[in-house]
């Protein structure tokens, strides 16, 4: 663990938060109010906001030590979509579809959760390409 992979873990830790918001407050915010009885109320969901925190920090922390390990001395801008690409489709894609699976969620919502997270993925893989475009880990 050396200084570079530490700010990588903290920038893709802002970035994955950050985008978290957008994506679950501001665009899907109005379908989660639709569909509200299949999650905790704002109220008690605040409750539980540290371990919202602990989970990013845990997955921001994995997605730096990953993407660091298999970098290469290529284009960042194709390994950071690449890199990006395969997440989603390692966790993104089928944890809502196992949620959906579980859970009587609106296939609709169930849509928009995957293209979202799904983009949000692939942006920060092209923040961690960009933060390692030496191809040093």
């Amino acid at each position: 663990m050396n200084r570079k992979f530490l700010g990588a873990w903290l920038v893709i830790f802002i970035a994955w938060f950050l985008g978290s918001f957008v994506v679950h407050h501001l665009l899907l915010g109005a379908d989660y109010r639709a569909v509200a009885g299949l999650f905790r109320s704002e109220v008690d969901g605040r409750k539980f906001f540290p371990l919202m925190i602990l989970a990013h920090v845990m997955m921001s922390g994995a997605f730096t030590w990953i993407y660091a390990r298999g970098v290469e001395a290529k284009p960042w801008l194709g390994q950071g979509v690449r890199f990006g690409v395969a997440v989603a489709f390692l966790m993104t894609i089928p944890v809502y579809l196992m949620y959906y699976c579980v859970q009587p969620t609106p296939a609709e919502l169930v849509v928009k959760q995957i293209v979202f997270d799904g983009a949000l993925v692939v942006i920060l893989g092209v923040i961690a390409g960009w933060l390692y475009r030496d191809g040093k880990a």
